[in-house]
């Protein structure tokens, strides 16, 4: 502890722009980043390209260069796909590892302002605050009661007490005992200081030792273990399939040619390798949708368990408040003040004294609301230097500061919960009861009420701030207005089946005043005292019969979370200080503040509020319903489409007819397959009842038995009729060359019908066609005018050995699709329960 240094200025913005585009940002270099280089090695990797290399060697070989040239072309494009879809995702996770970065309070211009760590520069000065990490390594110019957990880089885990020394004693380079100086990645414990930042990013001793900042996670362990099982089962399903056919077809027909190329066909058919790509995409790309409603997920697998949310548990300041304070009322004695009337001497003592008990730089919205007032205050006593601050405890609501005031003496000033401030002043039962009528008075008006007392103060200072003879001066209120969206966000939490809890630090009145404007039931209140005297059984039962929890302790939060998860919630819970940690760890759903919130909390949490509004936290529940119920429309879609497929290359082995999907026709199937799995479901729009249905219960799996059911009722489906056409056209004995165009246009049409169906699993189909999806739209035109130019281009007709259709073979075509999404429809209307479920 030191006596406190002139208010520091800072660089000024121009300054500090000048040397980040000099010395670069302050973060270390990202090893794990994955270049195009990467990316394409990755790809190449994968099983159907291997095939589609296979099948075209082979033609190749046979001389066939032209479906030899067609094969590597797709191939080609196939990579091309997966990996620009793989550079978009990692661009993605490049913005959300950004917004990650600690964060940092600096003064620049004399202003204290919160940055992103990595916009920290050389000579910035910084606000050390409390729970936050350190953004760079500096050197100490002030502070208050300072604790640093220093074990990132020195492996032990007892905080280091730091204290600020004047700049002549402080040697150029950290070292020595270290005292002065703080380094970037260490926690801040308690207390809080001033320092100018001597190194940043590679320069900084976390930099030299070669520690990395912390990761987001690309893809869900759970449904990346769930799809690679699915991948590999059904490869080794396809490997043993395709050998025995191979073994067939070249034993019965003599031709072992056409048996290994209409092996490699079926293999490539019952090879779902779009599921890893589509799970890799709609994680990372559901992240920045939910990024871009102002909510950043630092957990991939978050987007998962959003729709699972049975529970919101809320802080009620700055999330359903505005945060935005505004000193309007004050109590001292018998002077009552309202906003716009003038000061009487006492109360604007009692202000006065409340500036003197806030930060001297105040960033807390109630301190700059004190201060905002303070200068129509006349000052008893010109510049005052701060001798010592004592911070709130868990066990006392209340801070003080001291200070040495112009004349030589010492004065000590506090504020806090009233009936903190209170007991600091030894009030009788009566004093007492008359501050408890008046904060009450207050509270019922939805304000948020400080008490302040003053004391004299004599060297050595006490240990703890109860060591001084406090007076009480009075009470100071704040109004602090419900966020305009808050309680429609409440109801619309309701219709979807997910409970709101409030939790405040506030007194009962203020808590249940903002809970009834927010539309939560205020009939029942409990206090952190409450629970304090409850044991686990209790309180699991409490908490199931009310709303609103008001003076709150961080701690106590951590015993509310479990005694919901006791109950067999899933719960989401918000929280910013260092001690909601736990509490954020313990939830299913960890909501940090990103404006006010620690980076402690952060890192605890899984998902960031970045405008700390509740309504925010909403709006992220509908968009991961929104994004679990587009991923399930395309692995169900996934499933049906490759029946058909598989279907169509294994029937003609089976049964003698002429082969008609080749690798050629598998490849360019998978040019319709992939985008529309990666892009065209993932930009689908929400379902009207998103909203207005239960939480989807943990336990349920992505590809779970109804939904694959479903995949597997709409891949039999749409193979009747491209089976039927089939049928007919052997029938009709067409030549080779028709039947296979037509057989394979049929397909073509009936994979539109399954993309159409799959839009949506309760609205009807002429709904659902007028949701909006451009990419929907442009992928059919896309394919249609392919289709047309390889029926009508005489060389592209013969690279897919395709004949001529005529008016009624396209009339076959369009009726079998038609009837397929009428069948479709039918099997949604009985399957419609499930398929919501």
């Amino acid at each position: 502890m030191t006596d406190a240094a002139p208010a520091p200025e800072g660089l000024d913005e121009a300054t500090a722009a000048a040397r980040l585009r000099s010395e670069g940002y302050n973060e270390l270099p990202r090893a794990e980043r994955r270049g195009v280089v990467r990316i394409l090695a990755e790809v190449l990797g994968e099983p159907m390209f291997a095939l589609l290399l296979g099948a075209g060697a082979i033609y190749f070989v046979i001389g066939a260069l032209d479906e030899a040239i067609v094969l590597f072309l797709f191939a080609t494009l196939s990579v091309s796909i997966a990996v620009v879809q793989e550079i978009r995702s990692e661009h993605v996770l490049e913005a959300l590892r950004d917004l990650t970065s600690p964060r940092a309070v600096v003064i620049r211009g004399g202003q204290r302002k919160r940055i992103p760590g990595r916009e920290v520069v050389r000579s910035d000065t910084i606000a050390v605050l409390e729970g936050d990490r350190v953004a760079a390594d500096a050197r100490l110019v002030e502070a208050h009661d300072l604790l640093v957990d220093e074990s990132l880089l020195t492996g032990e885990s007892v905080p280091v007490r730091k204290m600020a020394a004047a700049a002549a004693t402080v040697p150029e380079r950290p070292g020595g005992d270290g005292l002065p100086w703080v380094y970037a990645g260490s926690l801040v414990v308690r207390g809080e200081g001033i320092a100018v930042v001597h190194a940043t990013g590679a320069h900084s001793e976390i930099g030299r030792i070669g520690q990395s900042l912390a990761r987001i996670e690309a893809v869900p362990p759970r449904l990346r273990i769930e799809t690679r099982h699915i991948v590999r089962a059904f490869g080794a399903v396809g490997l043993l399939v395709s050998g025995a056919a191979i073994a067939l077809y070249g034993l019965l027909r003599g031709s072992w040619l056409q048996a290994l190329l209409g092996g490699i066909a079926l293999g490539m058919s019952m090879l779902p390798e779009e599921f890893p790509l589509v799970v890799t995409v709609f994680t990372v790309m559901g992240a920045w949708r939910i990024s871009r409603a102002r909510v950043l997920t630092r957990r991939a697998a978050t987007i998962e368990t959003l729709g699972s949310a049975t529970v919101l548990v809320s802080d009620k300041t700055g999330t359903m408040t505005e945060n935005r304070m505004r000193l309007v009322a004050a109590v001292a004695g018998d002077r009552r003040w309202d906003e716009g009337a003038p000061l009487p001497p006492r109360v604007a003592h009692l202000i006065e004294a409340a500036a003197l008990a806030s930060s001297p730089q105040p960033f807390d919205p109630m301190e700059l609301a004190i201060h905002a007032i303070a200068p129509a205050v006349p000052p008893r006593n010109r510049r005052p230097s701060l001798l010592r601050q004592y911070g709130l405890r868990p066990d006392l609501f209340a801070m003080t500061n001291v200070w040495r005031l112009a004349d030589g003496g010492l004065a000590a000033c506090a504020k806090g919960a009233p009936e903190a401030i209170a007991a600091l002043c030894r009030l009788d039962a009566q004093s007492s009861l008359a501050v408890a009528h008046d904060a009450d008075a207050l509270a019922q008006r939805g304000m948020r009420v400080l008490g302040v007392a003053e004391a004299p103060a004599t060297e050595p200072l006490p240990e703890d701030q109860r060591g001084f003879a406090f007076d009480f001066l009075g009470l100071v209120a704040f109004a602090d207005p419900l966020r305009a969206n808050v309680t429609a966000a409440v109801r619309e939490c309701r219709s979807a089946g997910v409970r709101v809890i409030m939790i405040t630090g506030d007194y009962a009145a203020t808590a249940r005043a903002i809970a009834q404007q927010a539309g939560l039931d205020a009939t029942r209140l409990v206090s952190g005292a409450d629970i304090d005297g409850m044991d686990d059984a209790a309180l699991a039962a409490s908490i199931g019969t009310c709303d609103v929890f008001y003076r709150i302790a961080p701690q106590q939060k951590l015993r509310l979370v479990q005694a919901l998860k006791a109950r067999g919630e899933v719960v989401a819970m918000t929280g910013d200080g260092v001690n909601d940690a736990p509490a954020l760890k313990a939830a299913d759903i960890g909501i940090a503040m990103g404006g006010r919130g620690t980076d402690v909390a952060r890192e605890a949490s899984s998902i960031v509020l970045l405008d700390d509004d509740f309504g925010s936290i909403v709006r992220a529940i509908r968009l991961g319903r929104r994004i679990y119920d587009n991923l399930r429309k395309a692995m169900g879609y996934i499933l049906a489409v490759h029946v058909p497929i598989a279907g169509l290359a294994l029937a003609p082995l089976t049964f003698g007819l002429p082969l008609v999907l080749t690798p050629i026709h598998i490849a360019f199937l998978e040019m319709v397959i992939d985008p529309a799995c990666s892009v065209v479901f993932e930009a689908e729009e929400e379902e009207t009842d998103v909203m207005a249905r239960p939480p989807r219960a943990p336990s349920v799996r992505l590809l779970s038995r109804p939904l694959v059911s479903w995949g597997l009722l709409q891949g039999v489906v749409a193979f009747v009729p491209v089976a039927a056409t089939l049928g007919i056209g052997a029938a009709r004995d067409m030549p080779d060359d028709e039947l296979r165009a037509l057989v394979f246009v049929t397909f073509v049409l009936v994979n539109f019908g399954l993309i159409l169906a799959n839009r949506s699993f309760a609205a009807s189909p002429l709904a659902a066609l007028r949701r909006p999806n451009a990419f929907l739209w442009l992928l059919l035109l896309g394919v249609a005018a392919l289709l047309a130019a390889i029926l009508i281009l005489p060389p592209l007709r013969a690279l897919f050995g395709f004949g001529p259709l005529h008016g009624d073979d396209l009339a076959i075509c369009v009726a079998g699709a038609i009837g397929v999404l009428l069948a479709l429809e039918g099997c949604k209307l009985a399957w419609r329960g499930q398929l919501r479920r």
